[in-house]
């Protein structure tokens, strides 16, 4: 799929389709739509940050937010080492010095007014952050210095940026953290909550298991841990997975153990209970 724009043919990205559901929480989603919503000709989309520990499902709820607008989403991977060019246009060599433009999901969401999901934006340095910063205010457009063109959002387009807290990340340069708002807090779910999360995401775990890791990860939260469902996720399928290989030699009781030590460390163990 290609779009030709001041003469120039760019190669755009395709939408990622995931299958997840967002469960439960149902306030920060309000939020977040309401952040989209553009009430008068004279408006502006925001542009939200979603910020929260690893693992307590920023992602999801952005792209379940996303789904429900029924536009493509495009979902970008920040890292450490994402440069502007990574963010916008990648020039490609196509032989017999050719170039070939290939436009990144941020710009394929602007140019055919989808929602670009910014995944864990504060591990990007300031100088790739000041690439999109005319993007994040009322001009709404980037511009591309390797392939020498300026291109404006569609009215549709909307972006969102998930943040870790952490300290594996990057401060906001303050012309950016002022772009980017409302900051929306995901924290920790009730109990109920994150049973469900479970549910959904292992319908094929048994039922002692399930209650099991929502009881764990509620006695983890309770003391102030980091451990988050998606940990509780990888405890319960890995659980499963020890008890249907061993079933004969182990009882549940001992695949949760085990799958709560090799998961997490011999410090989560203080938060098992017996079964």
């Amino acid at each position: 799929m290609t779009v030709d724009i001041e003469g120039v043919t760019l190669h755009l990205a395709h939408p990622d389709e995931l299958p997840v559901r967002w469960v439960g929480q149902e306030e920060v989603m309000r939020q977040l739509l309401a952040a989209w919503l553009v009430v008068d000709e004279k408006d502006l989309p925001m542009n939200p940050r979603l910020v929260g520990k690893p693992g307590v499902g920023k992602t999801t709820l952005a792209y379940a937010a996303a789904k429900r607008l029924q536009q493509e989403i495009y979902i970008l991977q920040a890292t450490v080492d994402t440069r502007p060019e990574d963010l916008l246009i990648t020039p490609v060599i196509e032989g017999a010095g050719r170039l070939r433009y290939v436009a990144s999901p941020l710009v394929t969401a602007m140019i055919r007014g989808g929602i670009c999901i910014l995944d864990e934006g504060n591990r990007m340095s300031e100088k790739s952050w000041a690439s999109l910063a005319p993007l994040l205010d009322s001009r709404r457009y980037v511009e591309s210095i390797v392939a020498g063109i300026k291109i404006k959002a569609h009215p549709s387009f909307r972006i969102v940026a998930t943040m870790n807290d952490d300290a594996s990340t990057f401060d906001l340069p303050e012309y950016i953290h002022s772009r980017l708002q409302p900051q929306i807090l995901i924290d920790f779910p009730e109990r109920e909550e994150e049973y469900e999360i479970l549910r959904e995401n292992l319908p094929f775990t048994d039922e002692q298991i399930l209650e099991y890791v929502t009881d764990f990860l509620q006695q983890a939260h309770a003391a102030n841990e980091r451990y988050t469902v998606r940990d509780g996720i990888n405890i319960a399928r890995y659980a499963t997975k020890l008890y249907k290989l061993k079933a004969t030699a182990w009882g549940c009781s001992k695949a949760l153990q085990v799958a709560v030590l090799e998961t997490l460390g011999e410090e989560a163990l203080r938060y098992v209970r017996r079964v």
